[in-house]
């Protein structure tokens, strides 16, 4: 900007009660009349720099306030606070339904309207599974992902007959989709850490880990550390070690792996009998979309959020408010 330029903007913008002034006359044009802001500064006389800012010095000094009010019972404050605090691509809270059950439906419904609003429509997604995950596989659209492949991130064969079937999600999601499931034909966790070696040095296994390692969008949810954790009601958890888990500081699990408050494995003998893709593998996804519902998953959604597992959050006002309140930052 030159001297002669320098002076001018100096001369219009000078006191503040005509720097005010302007701000008002500036958000009428461009809010009340539409006028971009090339327009407005042939018809102010200003530069367009200097009507860019003095349009974001109007929204900060309260002059101009732009309310977001969405149909759905989404939150978009709430929403905005969260991808800021945690650094995530992006956030959808829905409003307390004050019901465990109805707000699971409401979250899995966002969920599933979110993988299929993506654009463009990732070929290749991958998927955990548990009760979270059948919920939102009931929800996809006809068709959101026509031809779409959809491989299951970790082992998923119960080792005790339950009566909801929540391991078969890979297979709805492709069915939604119009399209293929590849599936990881073992247990979640093996007896020994020998067999989970032998069985990933498989060709069949370990190709089933190169495409979900290989998977640009992942979608999962968070086990809770309780006796209604799919881990412990589809038998691979007694209930000694889950009260083991809970003194070694366990707050829950992802991708059946289970962590402590800051996301670091808690249990690593366990571990090494788990099957799966790992949880630090999450971070170099381009989608990596956390879905949970619930005061029994607080802790566990905090921590894979400070371990940078999770880009993208769905969840309930209550989970959005523990996040934004007791996260230390």
């Amino acid at each position: 900007m030159s001297n002669a330029s320098k002076d001018n903007t100096t001369t219009r913008l000078g006191t503040e009660e005509t720097r005010e002034q302007l701000m008002v006359q500036i958000a009428k044009l461009s809010y009340e009349l539409e006028l971009n802001q090339n327009e407005i500064a042939r018809r102010t006389g200003l530069t367009r720099w200097q009507v860019a800012r003095l349009l974001k010095d109007a929204r900060a000094a309260g002059i101009v306030r732009i309310e977001i009010s969405p149909r759905s019972s989404r939150l978009p404050h709430e929403e905005a606070e969260l991808q800021k605090r945690f650094g995530l691509h992006e956030a959808i809270v829905l409003a307390d339904q004050h019901d465990d059950d109805l707000a699971l439906n409401v979250v899995a419904r966002a969920a599933g309207q979110y993988l299929a609003s993506l654009s463009p429509a990732p070929s290749l997604v991958g998927v955990s599974w548990g009760r979270t995950m059948t919920k939102i596989a009931s929800w996809l659209p006809a068709m959101w992902n026509d031809d779409v492949d959809v491989v299951l991130l970790n082992g998923a064969i119960n080792i005790r007959n339950v009566a909801e079937v929540t391991n078969n999600v890979a297979e709805r999601f492709a069915h939604a989709g119009n399209g293929r499931a590849t599936l990881l034909p073992v247990p979640a966790v093996l007896g020994s850490s020998n067999t989970r070696e032998a069985l990933e040095a498989d060709h069949l296994i370990a190709d089933v880990l190169q495409i979900a390692d290989r998977a640009p969008v992942a979608c999962m949810s968070m086990g809770e550390l309780t006796d209604r954790s799919v881990l412990v009601t589809s038998g691979y958890i007694d209930e000694a070690l889950l009260d083991e888990l809970g003194r070694r500081g366990a707050v829950g699990d992802i991708l059946g792996r289970f962590i402590d408050d800051d996301g670091a494995i808690v249990m690593p003998e366990l571990d090494d009998r788990t099957i799966g893709l790992r949880p630090e593998r999450l971070r170099d996804k381009e989608l990596a979309i956390g879905v949970c519902v619930g005061a029994s998953k607080h802790r566990v959604a905090r921590a894979c959020l400070r371990a940078g597992y999770l880009n993208v959050l769905i969840t309930d006002e209550p989970t959005a408010r523990f996040l934004l309140e007791s996260d230390d930052g």
